[in-house]
């Protein structure tokens, strides 16, 4: 069990989520940052879709009372164990008895904390991420608390090689260029308003969570229509759409809002762009104020970066097989 002292701010359970209830409204959810969680879980000796601890801005404490390794990964944050420093993207042992906590985060907005064994809380439709709306997974499907008992499960073996080096991990900049395809309803745009949402920059705000990121900027400019039956009197109303994960609204033409994990499955609001799936976990490194500029590409550039995500994990899995 790990024992928690304090949760920290927001800490959840998360793995990689749980595909397939989309149409039922329930999104898949799961760990914000998938790269940062999937290399915890491979230093841990786990499977990719291993349960972590996803830690935002402030980390718990916690102790632990049985043996166990570790592994920090995400956002740069100091580690300590018993008072001790100790280095990210590395793997600790702990014993029974080692309390661990964490400094101020210096950079992005969430770390991930990897157990050997992977966090064992009871999986709901297939997944023990939590889904805080649903009241779904982690623990009684809400965040971490002081007093709770989180339950390891059974480790597997080690990889031979327990740290990863810095030229495959991810990086926490205060500026981000974010790759989007346009699309179901950019038409919707003026050539104006589709210069400035690729053109111009944009500023996260403070409004960022699992659930969607706001951004600051010059707002775009819609085409001027009669609204039809249904639509509401914005121009930035549709009649009712499904939302792709990463869809960019831009309610009254204001802040584009990048629609996240645990976002709603479909709404009333035109979606003109989404963000591709590996930048989803660069957007989910942004801390507010982060200055950002959307950039279009194409569905064959979209596939290609994909892979070179699959490429990035295979090469780690390359050196921690020693």
């Amino acid at each position: 069990m790990l024992e928690i002292s304090k949760p920290g701010m927001l800490t959840t359970v998360q793995d990689l989520g749980r595909p397939g209830y989309y149409h039922l409204g329930i999104p898949q959810g799961g760990a914000l940052d998938r790269v940062s969680a999937i290399m915890g879980n491979l230093m841990v000796g786990n499977d990719d879709g291993a349960a972590v601890l996803e830690c935002t801005y402030m980390g718990p404490v916690f102790t632990t009372d049985t043996p166990v390794e570790m592994a920090v990964t995400g956002a740069p944050v100091p580690v300590k164990v018993n008072g001790e420093e100790r280095s990210m993207w590395t793997r600790h042992s702990l014993r029974p008895g080692d309390e661990v906590s964490f400094g101020v985060i210096q950079g992005g907005t969430r770390f991930y904390l990897a157990f050997s064994g992977g966090v064992d809380v009871p999986p709901a439709l297939g997944s023990r991420s939590t889904y805080g709306l649903g009241a779904l997974g982690g623990v009684d499907g809400k965040a971490v608390s002081a007093g709770d008992r989180l339950p390891i499960g059974m480790p597997g073996p080690l990889p031979p090689v327990g740290q990863l080096p810095a030229d495959l991990l991810p990086v926490f900049r205060k500026e981000q260029t974010v790759r989007v395809v346009l699309g179901l309803y950019d038409h919707r745009l003026t050539d104006e308003g589709r210069r400035r949402l690729l053109e111009e920059e944009w500023t996260l705000t403070p409004v960022a969570d699992r659930t969607g990121l706001r951004y600051d900027g010059p707002g775009v400019e819609w085409v001027e229509r009669e609204q039809p039956f249904g639509a509401g009197q914005d121009p930035s109303n549709i009649v009712d759409a499904g939302y792709a994960v990463g869809s960019i609204q831009i309610p009254g033409g204001k802040q584009p809002i990048i629609l996240h994990r645990d976002a709603v499955s479909g709404g009333g609001y035109a979606m003109v762009a989404t963000v591709i799936s590996p930048d989803l976990d660069l957007v989910a490194r942004a801390a507010p104020g982060t200055k950002t500029r959307f950039v279009e590409v194409t569905h064959e550039e979209a596939v290609a970066a994909r892979a070179e995500t699959r490429e990035l994990l295979n090469r780690a899995r390359e050196v921690l097989a020693g």
